[in-house]
């Protein structure tokens, strides 16, 4: 045995604390390689409703990316062991519910020890006690660092503050619609997920904190955004059940029938197009946060009752948002689905605030919803983007009333 490993009643305090007694919490040690400094860390996790151990590991070679992997006990012993049996100048801080362990290793080889007063601390953050958010009901400080929302400490960057609350509320949205689902199983698309904040949250959400067995499609445009959110999902270990497919919306087809369709801000008639695929899929859920809407805006005709409104940009453009989201809500309506238009996060975070919270529970072709449809859409004389998508479903609904 090297000098510089820990003695044998140490190493021996340390496994027993962390596998063998219960109120295990975080082990994590610090030292430096090549130069370089080295973080490794061991935390006990829930995933998919069983009890897991899991890994991260920063260094020079992830480019000071936290690196994730899930362990099972035996795998978890082993890279205890791994980390037990390091040289050289390193720290070691073990966190359990009964108190704190830490131990400095010099360039010497001399063990410093220092043991914390007797805790009776619980697993929790202060957090927790203070406001009750989807991402502070666990410890998601892994994932948002790793999403980039949060520093090296897991405190939220002030830059990023209005999306995490984004990302919270959309948590918050999802949730009684988890409560639903009997067989802990999902299947979710996310179109236009950009870097997947809102992708990876979901995912590790669902799994460590709801305790589900979740399949991802992330879709977007954009190869070179999707090749840093397939990078990011395999720095949280997710890469196996998070896929990421390049292309239109309209044009990919994801691995397999989602449960929930997901969009967060995706542009225009980005919306539209998840909006036409989720009702084409037959997707139970459908969760859309409409970004900008230009299309109809330049639709709308200035003469008529309604010319003093249209006449001021700014009115126009508020306008042909609400128009938008309300044609939205009702062809969702038309096809089936039951929808609630809400306001699912303060203006602080986003001015982009509505919520269109879809679920198919009815008939499609309701008298009344395609009635109102066409009244509102004549009166405006517009003809929205989503009803020329979706122009072959709706021409049976609309033709009872006269429409060609």
């Amino acid at each position: 045995m090297s000098q510089e490993a820990l003695s044998i009643e140490l190493a021996d305090e340390i496994r027993r604390r962390i596998f063998d007694e219960p109120g295990f919490i975080k082990v994590t040690q610090v030292l430096r390689k090549r130069g370089n400094l080295f973080r490794v860390s061991l935390r006990p996790v829930t995933i998919k409703g069983e009890h897991k151990f899991q890994g991260e590991m920063t260094d020079a070679e992830s480019g000071g990316r936290p690196v994730i992997k899930n362990f099972a006990e035996e795998e978890a012993r082993d890279g205890l062991e791994e980390m037990l049996g390091q040289t050289g100048a390193r720290e070691l801080h073990l966190i359990t519910s009964t108190g704190d362990l830490h131990v400095r290793v010099t360039k010497k080889g001399h063990e410093l020890v220092s043991r914390s007063a007797k805790q009776n601390r619980v697993a929790e953050t202060a957090h927790d006690r203070v406001k009750d958010l989807p991402l502070n009901r666990f410890d998601a400080s892994v994932l948002l660092r790793a999403i980039g929302l949060a520093d090296n400490e897991g405190k939220v960057l002030p830059s990023m503050r209005g999306k995490y609350d984004q990302v919270n509320a959309f948590l918050s949205a999802l949730d009684p619609i988890i409560d639903t689902f009997s067989e802990k199983q999902l299947n979710l698309v996310d179109c236009g997920c950009g870097r997947a904040y809102l992708t990876l949250a979901v995912y590790v959400y669902l799994t460590q904190m709801r305790g589900f067995d979740v399949k991802v499609c992330g879709i977007d445009r954009r190869g070179d955004v999707l090749e840093t959110a397939r990078r990011i999902a395999r720095d949280l270990d997710a890469a196996a059940d998070v896929t990421f497919l390049e292309g239109e919306i309209d044009a990919v087809e994801p691995p397999f029938k989602p449960d929930l369709v997901l969009s967060l801000h995706a542009c225009d008639t980005a919306t539209d197009a998840a909006i036409a695929r989720g009702s084409e899929w037959h997707s139970r859920h459908i969760l859309c946060v409409p970004c900008c809407q230009h299309e109809l805006h330049k639709s709308l005709k200035e003469g008529g009752p309604m010319r003093s409104l249209l006449r001021f940009g700014i009115l126009r453009e508020r306008l042909a948002d609400l128009l938008t989201d309300q044609f939205r809500a009702q062809i969702l309506r038309i096809l089936g689905y039951r929808v609630n238009v809400m306001e699912f996060v303060s203006h602080d975070a986003t001015a982009r605030n509505i919520l269109l919270k879809a679920e198919y529970t009815v008939k499609p072709g309701q008298s009344q919803a395609v009635s109102e449809y066409l009244e509102l859409r004549d009166f405006w004389q517009v003809k929205p983007w989503l009803e020329t998508r979706l122009a072959k479903r709706l021409a049976p609904f609309f033709a009872r009333f006269g429409e060609a």
